[in-house]
């Protein structure tokens, strides 16, 4: 048996045999642009702080392999007609891999099985498709954050109370998981949502929302959002009914930023926050071994960590990344 053929038989024994814990790549790239591998990355709404960030961590941490070359990342405004064009955009260019955020999970799908057909490894990150074509999934478990949530506002409200929930885009799979861990946790705690409605995870409908429910004159005891952008955006409605301070807030996303979670937690703004990391580094690392054909995990679950003001400083120092990436 010839060399090459041995290395072809071990090759398919490695992913035939890991097919549970890894994906390989059908047909290993060859690089395109240079020596480089062109990536090409889908960004669902760069208007999001958490996915600015991540933007300039996935950006920061391509830089430190010289033999990937990072596209120009393409924004979707939240529109998931214009994220698959851009898509497909990406496959016409015959990028060596992708990187998808997905606006909503079943829009995307059909794009994301092109991308899989012409033979490019796909990464998804953080929000889910409806095909299980791509290479691997990498994303926090937002149903675990959920009940986090929950077990927060428990101890806030020992003995109940009226919650608002200030809820991403429905369809979200991110969204429909922080909800249902939540209201799993509050269970048989005495504690009712009032009131929820889709902020689309942004500050500004989140402020508005929160003012037209503060306008009611029900009484609020907690406000739970699903992610931090929309719990400041809560924060500044309540400061601007005169009940700054009166109502703590629950968020998620926990960005080591000035204007993210983990300060808001420290300078009293909001009550908790979760930490749900970029998956930048995660995905960077797993595109090295896709273009390299080396086994990938299929699925890759980041953990979180609650961030309260006892832990805040420490917290931000582990995941600051301003030396590197700016801001």
């Amino acid at each position: 048996m010839s060399s090459t053929r041995r290395s072809v038989l071990i090759a398919l024994a490695l992913c035939t045999t890991a097919v549970a814990a890894v994906a390989c790549a059908s047909n290993p790239p060859s690089p395109s642009d240079g020596g480089q591998f062109v990536v090409g990355y889908s960004q669902s709404n760069n208007a999001e702080p958490y996915r600015a960030q991540l933007n300039l961590q996935l950006q920061y941490y391509v830089k430190q392999h010289p033999d990937l070359k990072l596209l120009p990342i393409t924004d979707a405004h939240q529109d998931s007609a214009t994220q698959v064009s851009q898509v497909q955009t990406f496959i016409q260019q015959k990028v060596n891999a992708l990187i998808v955020s997905p606006n909503e999970p079943a829009p995307l799908t059909a794009a994301v099985q092109q991308a899989c057909d012409a033979k490019i490894p796909v990464i998804i990150l953080d929000r889910t498709v409806s095909t299980d074509c791509y290479s691997a999934f990498i994303g926090g478990d937002n149903y675990v954050i959920g009940k986090l949530a929950g077990e927060a506002a428990i101890k806030a409200l020992p003995n109940g109370g009226n919650v608002v929930e200030l809820r991403g885009i429905l369809s979200d799979q991110p969204q429909i998981d922080r909800d249902k861990g939540f209201r799993d946790a509050i269970a048989g705690h005495n504690i009712t949502i009032i009131e929820e409605q889709e902020a689309k995870w942004l500050k500004a409908n989140a402020t508005t929302i929160m003012q037209q429910w503060l306008s009611k004159g029900d009484k609020i005891d907690l406000v739970y959002a699903h992610n931090d952008d929309m719990a400041l955006g809560a924060q500044l409605g309540i400061q601007g009914s005169g009940k700054a301070g009166t109502i703590p807030i629950i968020g998620v996303d926990g960005l080591a930023i000035p204007t993210g979670g983990i300060r808001a937690v420290q300078n009293g703004q909001l009550l908790t926050t979760f930490v749900y990391p970029t998956g930048a580094e995660q995905a960077v690392d797993t595109l090295v071994k896709l273009v390299h054909n080396q086994p990938v995990e299929k699925k890759q679950v980041l953990s979180t960590t609650q961030v309260t003001t006892e832990n805040a400083a420490q917290i931000y120092q582990e995941y600051d990344m301003s030396g590197k990436v700016g801001g």
